[in-house]
């Protein structure tokens, strides 16, 4: 090992990291906690020690260089070994443990949360997890529940909330529906399917009309609080009911109902309180959840054309 040619510091990787991931000095100084400036000084600081530039600053955006690009699989190895020696060191220490309650949808909890559960009690045993299965927002700050996966950041000023994936939604039915119905060809075709609700139907309406339909009460003769169960409803060819489209893709044969309609930008954002700044069971497990969520996006295929 030559030690003499390692001459940068680990923050300063963990900063080239986060501005690649996030996109932005901006949102990689959110991400970590840290200001833009100080950020910028810890990215300035790297290209001085490795003598190579590695962002092209203008006013509009950040672009990464060729030789940012080149570094950023070494360096996300690093980043990787970096998770697994502090979740490693601190599932050994006797102070990390106690129970971590996790609420998230159904179909979160169900299908995404599991490798990432595994993980955690491997690395650390002492933590006792409960996981809250529902579409009902818990009150982070009454401790109903320590992280909560959700679908919108929060606006309390003492949460902390992380933006952990980027999706679209869209309208989906069984083949067997749309056969029976016959597909939508326009806006108005669409407005005349049945629905598949939610507990606040209002909400939902309002959402979608929003993209373009003209949708009234009458278009959602069931509804459910369960997102397990919208989909489960639909497979009987029940109706319509809006999805994510990177789950469809990988776990259902519902068919999207009218291609042209615009998507809905869904996001994923993990929020805990700021007890996150001094419990560590709490930060080991909230780090855990964003970056096996980050991970799962990233190897996600192309979605369906």
């Amino acid at each position: 090992m030559n030690w003499n040619a390692i001459a940068f510091d680990w923050n300063q990787i963990r900063a080239l990291l986060a501005t690649i991931e996030e996109g932005s000095f901006s949102a990689a100084a959110r991400a970590l906690g840290q200001t833009q400036p100080t950020l910028s000084r810890q990215i300035a600081a790297l290209e001085a020690d490795l003598g190579v530039t590695l962002f092209e600053r203008n006013r509009r955006a950040t672009q990464p260089t060729r030789a940012a690009l080149e570094l950023v699989e070494h360096v996300r190895s690093m980043g990787e070994a970096a998770q697994r020696i502090s979740l490693t060191a601190s599932g050994q220490s006797s102070a990390v443990e106690g129970l971590v309650t996790i609420t998230a949808t159904n179909i979160m909890a169900s299908f995404y949360l599991p490798p990432i559960i595994r993980r955690i009690r491997e690395e650390a045993p002492g933590i006792r997890l409960e996981i809250i299965a529902s579409n009902e927002l818990q009150d982070l700050q009454k401790r109903e529940a320590d992280i909560a996966i959700r679908h919108a950041r929060p606006e309390q000023p003492d949460l902390i909330a992380r933006l952990v994936s980027e999706t679209t939604g869209h309208l989906y039915a069984h083949p067997d529906y749309l056969d029976r119905v016959g597909r939508p060809t326009n806006l108005d075709d669409v407005n005349r399917l049945d629905f598949i609700g939610f507990e606040q139907n209002e909400r939902v309406i309002e959402h979608l009309n929003a993209i373009g339909l003209n949708l009234t009460p009458d278009n959602f003769r069931i509804s459910s609080g369960s997102s397990t169960v919208h989909h489960a409803l639909a497979m009987q060819g029940l109706g319509v009911t809006p999805m994510t489209r990177d789950w469809i893709d990988q776990h259902s044969i519902l068919e999207q109902v009218w291609p042209a309609l615009p998507p809905i930008p869904v996001q994923t954002w993990l929020v805990t309180h700021r007890e996150l700044n001094t419990s560590r069971r709490i930060r080991l497990v909230f780090d855990a959840i964003a970056d096996g969520l980050a991970d799962q996006a990233r190897a996600r295929p192309r979605p369906r054309l």
